[in-house]
């Protein structure tokens, strides 16, 4: 456990219970969301290289225009 992990948990210890388990919940939940984000990468990669590719290739056919901010 690193040191700032145990500066954390020291300070938690000192909250009453009820803010103790509402922090713990969003720190499971944070935990639980990084899992679904990794593994939710981890499916689309193929998805994504084959969408980049697509937008090369209509990018080379002349098929896209500039972005302007401006415009948006």
């Amino acid at each position: 456990m690193t040191k700032l992990l145990e500066q954390a948990i020291a300070r938690l210890k000192t909250l009453p219970a009820n803010e103790q388990d509402a922090i713990a919940a969003m720190i499971l939940e944070e935990l639980e969301d990084e899992i679904r984000w990794d593994e939710a990468f981890k499916r689309s990669k193929d998805a994504l290289a084959f969408l980049a590719g697509e937008a090369m290739a209509e990018y080379r056919a002349g098929k896209t225009q500039e972005l302007d901010p401006e415009t948006m």
